[in-house]
């Protein structure tokens, strides 16, 4: 039987946690994040298994946790957090959850595409800090969203743009047996989409995808959404994109580095929505991805 440590749990994820993890589960211990760097090695010695949210494992890390033979990552995207090519050198598995959220997922992606388009979280911390500015925003109606990565997530993006009146166009980079949305190249849905939404995984291949070549092939103004991660935009392209304008307006749920320091250039900006890598955060989804993460803690 492996001996598990959630290392890095919540009091918001303990919540649901504590409703999922039963009697009749193995045994995980549970530490309350968030866990530093440093402080890994020596939280996780004596466990063979570790669930893990948010707690960066680099290959210095992974060198110093001996024992450590499998990590389940609460999500997909390991390896925003995990150096995955340096675990399977060290013999250490790595387990993702995918498919637990595409509809709580696709519907904080529709949220801050509502709030770029109208400028909601700015008007708020100025009508929050005493100020008053109507400011203009876009109608999405009859607008052209377009989908990056066509998913599950992606599929459930377009299925609820669609019912508020955008026009919806899909680029992916594999084919898609019966797309329920016009399939385009990635240039053509740059040059044609009012909305960009990102939904890829992030590995090798889709590192720095949104370079500064293809940002500039986006509409002036557009809008461009990030619920997939950070790693698939080049951030100083962005950045400098951002700042002339020709970006519109970026809205996020994934940083670089999570939680977000100081100094995160993005945090120095009016034209963007800023959220906490939440989108996955739903009771209804964090129930279902405890349970597998528990089942697959138990199957080693």
């Amino acid at each position: 039987m492996p001996r598990t440590l959630f290392i890095d749990s919540t009091p918001d994820i303990d919540r649901v946690w504590k409703q999922v993890h039963g009697p009749g589960d193995i045994a995980i211990a549970v530490n309350m994040g968030p866990v530093g760097e440093d402080d890994v090695p020596a939280k996780v010695a004596g466990y063979d298994t570790v669930i893990n949210d948010a707690t960066y494992f680099n290959e210095a890390t992974l060198k110093q946790c001996a024992g450590l033979k499998h990590i389940v990552f609460l999500g997909t995207g390991a390896a925003s957090f995990v150096d995955v090519a340096a675990a399977q050198r060290l013999g250490i598995k790595v387990s993702t959850i995918g498919g637990y959220g595409d509809t709580t997922v696709a519907e904080h992606a529709m949220g801050l595409v509502f709030a770029a388009a109208r400028h909601i979280a700015t008007m708020h911390a100025i009508v929050r800090s005493g100020g008053w500015r109507p400011m203009q925003g876009m109608e999405l109606k009859d607008k052209t969203l377009g989908i990056v990565g066509l998913g599950g997530i992606g599929r459930e993006m377009a299925r609820i743009a669609q019912g508020v009146g955008l026009r919806v166009i899909a680029y992916n980079r594999s084919p898609v047996a019966n797309a329920t949305v016009p399939m385009v190249t990635i240039d053509e849905l740059l040059a044609g989409s009012d909305v960009v939404s990102l939904h890829l995984a992030l590995n090798d291949a889709t590192r720095g995808f949104l370079d500064h070549a293809r940002l500039k092939k986006t509409k002036p103004g557009v809008i461009v959404v990030n619920t997939a991660r950070a790693g698939v935009v080049d951030g100083p392209a962005l950045l400098d994109l951002l700042r002339s304008g020709h970006v519109g307006h970026y809205a996020t749920d994934v940083f670089a580095k999570e939680p977000t320091p100081t100094d995160e250039p993005l945090l120095k900006l009016d034209n963007v929505t800023l959220t906490a890598h939440a989108g996955y955060n739903t009771p209804e989804a964090s129930m279902t991805m405890y349970r597998r993460a528990i089942d697959l803690a138990a199957a080693g």
